[in-house]
């Protein structure tokens, strides 16, 4: 059974499924008109707010995390970008993954969230494909360009689901900057 969040919300994954290690993050939406190129990325935050390295973010330009524990595996017959992630695997120096989702020249396209509907994210248990949680955002966005859709998150033990939906303009060049990465 799915737990629908609201924005802000938080809930527990781990905790009322013990042994959960493989999630597919799944993001999805419908774009109005027009050509749009969407792309989505984690990043790995250490305690800082910040990624460690720039390997820690995931993305078209780096599909895989150096640990294995983070992949983007692409599309799926129902969402636009799935993520995989091996919790197990997952670096301890690493306290959040952030799930983003960015317009690729959408500031220079004039194209916005606000033009993107039906905008989710969900986790599914990559064992039995059954949806755990889902956030539908709402369709306040409009005139961001990123967005950060929800975050992972390490809370005594446990993984743990913040619901955002936090937008911002100037696209992953921005996001890049706010999570430590130099982008040239």
């Amino acid at each position: 059974m799915s737990v629908n969040l609201g924005k802000g919300q938080k809930v527990s994954l781990t905790k009322g499924n013990p042994g959960l290690s493989d999630i597919i993050v799944g993001l999805g939406w419908n774009v109005s008109a027009g050509a749009f190129d969407l792309d989505a990325s984690a990043f790995l935050l250490a305690a800082s707010g910040q990624v460690s390295d720039p390997k820690d973010f995931v993305f078209y330009g780096n599909l895989t995390h150096p640990s294995g524990s983070v992949a983007h595996i692409g599309a799926s017959s129902e969402d636009r970008e799935q993520i995989r992630l091996e919790l197990s695997k997952v670096p301890g120096s690493v306290m959040r993954i952030a799930f983003t989702a960015t317009i690729y020249d959408g500031d220079s396209k004039g194209q916005t969230f606000g033009q993107v509907r039906n905008a989710y994210i969900r986790i599914l248990d990559a064992s039995s494909n059954s949806e755990l949680v889902r956030y539908d955002l709402d369709a306040s966005l409009s005139n961001d360009t990123a967005v950060v859709f929800g975050e992972l998150y390490r809370n005594n033990g446990e993984w743990k689901f913040n619901a955002m939906g936090s937008g911002s303009r100037g696209g992953l060049a921005a996001l890049c900057g706010v999570y430590g990465i130099e982008v040239g």
